[in-house]
C-alpha cells in the first residue's frame, strides 16, 4: 500500500555536480513535484530571475523572516545569507506534493533536526577528476574562485556520509532514475533493494 502524503527531499553536492540537471529531468518524469526557492540577501547574478533562482530581499525584510521564524534552516556564506521558506514546504507536503530543497550540508543537518522523516540525498561525482574537469569547463569564474569551490567540494564529499542515500552523476538519465527510485521506495511504491 503507497500513502499519498509528500514528501521532503534534501539534494546536497559539490558545486558543479550537475544537482539542477538531474533535477530538470526527474521534473520531466515528474510533474507534481515543489522545488523550493530560497531566499538570499546578495544581489541576483546575471541571467538570475527573482523567484526562480532564488527571492532576493534585503536584510531587513531577511531579519524579519528569522524574527517570525519562517525560516526552516538558514546560513551565512560569504557576507550574505540564506535560508528556506518554512510555509511553501508545509503548505506543498499537505498537498501530497514531494518536495526538493538543493542546500549543503550544514543546511541539511539543520532540517534534519526539525523535520527527521526527511529524506536526505547526496549527489556524488563519478571522481575528482570529473568534478574538476566540469568546475574549469564552466568558464565563469577566476582560478581563484574554481579553488575555493574545490575546496568546498571537499568538505562536501567529506560530509557525504551523513546522507540517507548516495547517487553518483555518471550520467544524467542514470543519476534522475537513481532519485526517482529513491523517491518511489520512500512512498512505498518500491521494497529496499
Amino acid at each position: 500500500m503507497t500513502d499519498t502524503k509528500g514528501r521532503l527531499f534534501i539534494l546536497s553536492g559539490p558545486s558543479g555536480v550537475g544537482k539542477s540537471t538531474v533535477l530538470k529531468e526527474v521534473f520531466k518524469h515528474r510533474p507534481n513535484i515543489f522545488f523550493s526557492v530560497s531566499v538570499t540577501t546578495r544581489g541576483p547574478r546575471p541571467g538570475e530571475e527573482n523567484g526562480v533562482h532564488y527571492h532576493f530581499i534585503s536584510d531587513e525584510e531577511y531579519d524579519a523572516l528569522l524574527e517570525e521564524d519562517m525560516l526552516l534552516e538558514h546560513a551565512g556564506y560569504s557576507g550574505n545569507r540564506y535560508g528556506t521558506p518554512a510555509q511553501p514546504i508545509y503548505d506543498s507536503l499537505n498537498a501530497g506534493k514531494d518536495v526538493f530543497l538543493d542546500i549543503e550540508s550544514v543546511g541539511m543537518r539543520n532540517v534534519k533536526a526539525k523535520m527527521p522523516e526527511a529524506i536526505s540525498v547526496f549527489i556524488a561525482p563519478p571522481d575528482w577528476e570529473t568534478l574538476e574537469k566540469r568546475l574549469r569547463g564552466r568558464g565563469t569564474e577566476s582560478e581563484e574562485k574554481v579553488l575555493l569551490r574545490l575546496q568546498a567540494a571537499k568538505r562536501e564529499l567529506d560530509a557525504s556520509g551523513a546522507y540517507d542515500y548516495i547517487v553518483v552523476n555518471n550520467t544524467v538519465s542514470d543519476a534522475a532514475e537513481d532519485l526517482m527510485k529513491i523517491m518511489d521506495r520512500s512512498h512505498g511504491i518500491l521494497k529496499g533493494e
